[in-house]
């Protein structure tokens, strides 16, 4: 029974944590796009720097979403498994 509950704690938190960790992400990701594609537009000249920074703050960004996966993954293999 024990065994049970500490399983499904796990993969709930698993759950949890892909679900809170990629709306930071997701958000500041989709910000940063927004911004760029108004920088395009005031200033078409700039474009590939413009683009090529907003990628580097979008992989940035991204870090925090792939830490909460390897949490995730870890919570479902070490205890749901």
């Amino acid at each position: 029974m024990e065994e049970t509950i500490i399983r499904a704690a796990a993969l709930l938190g698993a759950g949890l944590a892909m679900g809170f960790g990629a709306i930071g992400p997701g958000v500041g990701e989709g910000y940063a796009a927004g911004k760029a594609c108004e920088g395009v537009a005031k200033r078409p000249e700039e474009a590939p720097l413009l683009t090529r920074t907003m990628l580097i703050g979008q992989a940035v960004s991204e870090s925090t979403g792939i830490y909460s996966l390897v949490i995730a993954l870890l919570l479902i293999f070490l205890f749901g498994g």
